[in-house]
């Protein structure tokens, strides 16, 4: 078994690269950026690529987790970077199957659920994202399943939820908190009532290798399936830095479109055996002190 492994150097991908070499499995990593751990590199632009034959000849992989997206916090949104990501996966995927590869695992996320829904069911929640993002993905995800399908392939597309963990994006939630609550920035109103679906990077990395090990094809969701409140989060990493939540929840607002819950089911996933290890105090203390695996 060989997985070519996409967004390798990205916040998922680092984790994913070391849970698969913690399995024993061969990877190959590509992309533009060599990852910081030691592995077999082909360096070269998705993007950019027209023929990724060529590309598949040199890798000589079975199985392909597909990670690689635009992610740039606050911008990935709306970016137009998306629509592109939609053909570069196409076509990754359609030449991987035509190399005889086996097994096909991408990265979906929450967003394209309809969020008005609030707990998001895998196989009967509406599909009706609210961003370019997320109808991007939708988009992908009917692609890609309908490439595999024509190959004969399995497909399995992972929706992940709310990853966190160290080395996350600085202004995301959790990380911006923590520098509230370190002194390194001013305190910032958060929807602190709303329900939230959190799920330590290090859990969802074990759901995709799962999806990838077991030939399943469908979308599951890669999530805890515990609401938690925002409040929570906020009061929490408060605790653990000894600092007082009240200054970040005495600004508690609530954003425009935000909804009020946010939670997916993961029965899929736990039928295949994969059960969520860290309780949300214990992967903010693993973020706290900056574990990478």
């Amino acid at each position: 078994m060989r997985v070519l492994l996409t967004g390798a150097s990205g916040f998922i991908g680092r984790y994913a690269l070391k849970a698969l070499q913690r399995q024993g499995l061969e990877v190959v990593a590509i992309g533009r950026t060599r990852p910081q751990a030691p592995v077999r590199f082909i360096e070269a632009n998705l993007l950019s690529i027209t023929d990724f034959g060529p590309l598949m000849q040199q890798a000589q992989a079975t199985h392909l987790l597909h990670l690689a997206w635009y992610a740039e916090h606050g911008k990935y949104w709306t970016s137009p970077l998306n629509l592109r990501w939609v053909e570069a996966t196409t076509r990754l995927v359609e030449a991987f199957c035509a190399a005889a590869g086996q097994q096909v695992v991408v990265a979906g996320t929450c967003a394209e659920y309809d969020w008005a829904h609030g707990y998001c069911r895998e196989d009967s929640t509406p599909l009706n994202p609210a961003t370019l993002y997320g109808t991007a993905k939708d988009a992908t995800r009917r692609l890609v399943m309908a490439v595999c399908a024509q190959h004969q392939v399995p497909c399995a597309w992972g929706r992940i939820f709310l990853p966190y963990g160290y080395g996350e994006s600085a202004r995301r939630l959790i990380p911006s908190l923590i520098d509230v609550f370190r002194g390194e920035r001013a305190p910032f109103g958060v929807n602190a009532a709303s329900y939230r679906d959190f799920l330590h990077v290090t859990d969802v990395v074990e759901g995709l290798v799962r999806l990838l090990t077991t030939g399943v094809s469908g979308a599951f969701n890669i999530c805890s399936s515990e609401p938690v409140r925002v409040a929570e989060v906020v009061t929490t990493l408060a605790s653990l830095l000894g600092a007082d939540p009240e200054p970040v929840l005495a600004l508690a607002t609530e954003g425009p479109g935000e909804p009020s819950l946010l939670i997916g089911e993961n029965l899929k996933l736990k039928a295949l055996g994969w059960r969520p290890t860290l309780t949300l105090a214990q992967g903010l203390e693993r973020t706290l002190h900056g574990e990478k695996s």
